[in-house]
């Protein structure tokens, strides 16, 4: 659809082996991510800066995958996806952060924004995060 790639997930699925599957197989090196769906098994974190890495959190339990956002580029020629997701549980409480691992329970509609240029990322030793990477710096 231009430079939008559609996205269905179905029961089973998982939302980051799939975009990255379908990145590979599109050849994506740079795009936006957007999404909606439900799910009853998810991960998620929150970067803890003085530990340097993730507090983790999972969920179980019907929850609406309220908010899908991120981007997917390239490191080291492979494809990345760095994704943060919001939740929404039965009672209404949600939560959310770095995407983790996440299984479809019903189903997610996905869109994947290609932009025409190509980022990779790169290793900050220093605060232990892969960031992107311009030519520039």
């Amino acid at each position: 659809m231009g430079d939008t790639i559609a996205l269905r997930l179905d029961p089973g699925d998982k939302i980051v082996g799939q975009i990255l599957a379908v990145a590979e197989k599109e050849n994506v090196t740079f795009a936006s991510v957007t999404g909606i769906g439900g799910t009853d098994e998810a991960e998620y974190g929150v970067f803890d800066m003085r530990k340097k890495g993730y507090n983790r959190f999972a969920c179980s339990g019907t929850h609406e995958i309220t908010a899908l956002t991120g981007n997917v580029n390239t490191m080291q020629g492979a494809p990345y996806a760095h994704l943060h997701i919001t939740l929404a549980g039965a009672d209404g409480r949600v939560v959310g952060g770095h995407l983790l691992r996440c299984v479809i329970s019903l189903t997610a509609e996905i869109f994947l924004h290609t932009l025409p240029a190509a980022v990779d990322r790169t290793r900050r030793e220093d605060l232990q995060i892969n960031t992107w990477a311009f030519d520039a710096e």
